[in-house]
């Protein structure tokens, strides 16, 4: 399986950003993110089956998406903070599961990170 994630880049607060992740195939996907000395964050997932679930300190600004014809996952944050400044990821797992997958061990495969700068 193949990821590739671009989109990030410098950001003002307040600003939006879309990350892209596309994948060889439909999985269920996932967007973790990873500061300088910290560990890796849950931020969205979408399952095979297109239900989406969204760490709780991003909903109502991070939205996850997918477009099945281009087998490509998205996410779209908007209000962005200095907090959010990361590098972002994106993970599949195979298999056709129901629910989103919140936890990066049960992930499979990962793309090459998309660094994300926030500034105030």
């Amino acid at each position: 399986v193949q990821l590739q994630a671009f989109g990030g880049g410098l950001a003002q607060a307040g600003g939006s950003l879309r990350l892209s992740c596309a994948a060889s195939g439909r999985y269920s996907m996932g967007w973790f993110r990873q500061a300088p000395g910290e560990e890796r964050e849950f931020v969205a997932a979408i399952s095979w089956s297109d239900k989406i679930t969204t760490a709780d300190s991003m909903k109502g600004r991070f939205t996850i998406s997918r477009d099945n014809v281009k087998n490509t996952v998205y996410l779209q944050m908007n209000d962005l903070r200095p907090e959010d400044s990361a590098v972002y990821s994106c993970a599949a797992k195979r298999g056709k599961h129901i629910s989103p997958i919140l936890f990066a061990r049960h992930y499979d495969y990962w793309g090459q990170g998309t660094e994300v700068t926030v500034s105030s």
